[in-house]
């Protein structure tokens, strides 16, 4: 019997491509630069299950060209990229990858918020510029991190990840979200309730963990910015579009907040041009990438595709609606 076909629009770790292989047909996209829009539709067109990444767009123009697709996998735990009421629609199943980057996301957003907090990017350009004339007292300082008030916007797995990091720095947690942790988890955590004004005015370091949705996108704008410290940074690890760029870049050309560092950006790869400041730091998306964690989420994306052409229900299925019978 034939196997099913599958395309997958990035060649993959050798683990995740061993899973796909041994049940089924898989086509990859092997170049390092991403596949142009009209390749992943031609390349679709008879096959019954896509892997892809947050960069393809699986909207109606491509359920469109892909009549036999079963299930869209998106190795990534994002799925602002799939339209999944689309899906569901036409009987497409859609998986994500959650739960296996909270911890290196975490850890990233940590390397974020120390590095523009200690002017990191500053002082690594100046000792390779040959100009360093050694140790002065007031040369590059930054701001303490031990001590500090970390408000955590979207308190979700990696937001509660960013929590347990704060107690070694004997931060004070604070953080907001659509809906409020348990009592016991707020105290297992140090963590303490504010709404989103309130946190912002408070908070030394914003890190934010909300996902995209309607109601968050533009979440941080020119209103936003002005309740906050001026002495406060900004960290985003979450989605580019939930912050305005051209009003995070006012607010920083003011002098509204102190810095901001991110990995992520509102209209990616673009970056604002504004952004490219001494007290910005800018990370190209890569908050996962550590090889471990991506080759986990890439095996989990293949997992749930072999669960599904196998007639089984795929761990991290978005809309069990789609599922037949």
């Amino acid at each position: 019997m034939a196997k099913p076909k599958v395309f997958a629009t990035h060649r993959l770790f050798e683990p995740a491509r061993k899973i796909l292989q041994e049940h089924c047909e898989v086509e990859y996209w092997e170049k390092p630069e991403r596949p142009p829009r009209e390749e992943v539709l031609r390349r679709v067109k008879d096959k019954e299950a896509l892997v892809c990444l947050l960069t393809e767009k699986v909207n109606d123009e491509l359920l469109l060209a892909a009549p036999k697709l079963k299930i869209a996998a998106n190795v990534a735990v994002g799925f602002d990229n799939i339209d999944v009421a689309a899906c569901t629609r036409r009987g497409v199943v859609a998986t994500n990858t959650p739960g296996v980057l909270d911890e290196t996301t975490a850890d990233f957003a940590w390397t974020l918020l120390m590095a523009v907090a200690r002017r990191l990017l500053e002082g690594d350009a100046l000792a390779r510029s040959g100009n360093w004339k050694g140790w002065d007292l007031d040369q590059l300082v930054g701001t303490d991190v031990w001590g500090k008030t970390l408000g955590i916007v979207g308190f979700g797995r990696i937001g509660r990840a960013m929590a347990r990091r704060a107690t070694g720095f004997q931060m004070k947690v604070i953080y907001t979200d659509a809906v409020r942790a348990a009592a016991n988890v707020e105290k297992g955590l140090g963590a303490e309730y504010r709404d989103m004004n309130t946190l912002l005015a408070e908070s030394d370091f914003v890190s934010v963990h909300t996902p995209l949705l309607p109601e968050t996108r533009g979440l941080f704008n020119v209103e936003k910015f002005g309740r906050m410290k001026r002495t406060a940074y900004l960290i985003n690890t979450s989605r580019g579009p939930v912050i305005n760029e051209n009003d995070l870049v006012a607010a920083l050309e003011s002098g509204r907040i102190a810095g901001a560092a991110l990995d992520v950006f509102e209209k990616e790869p673009a970056i604002h041009p504004g952004l490219r400041r001494a007290n910005v730091v800018l990370a190209p998306h890569i908050a996962s990438a550590s090889l471990e964690t991506r080759t986990k989420m890439a095996c989990m994306a293949a997992e749930n595709v072999v669960a599904l052409l196998q007639g089984r229900r795929p761990a991290n299925i978005l809309n069990p609606e789609a599922l037949k019978g």
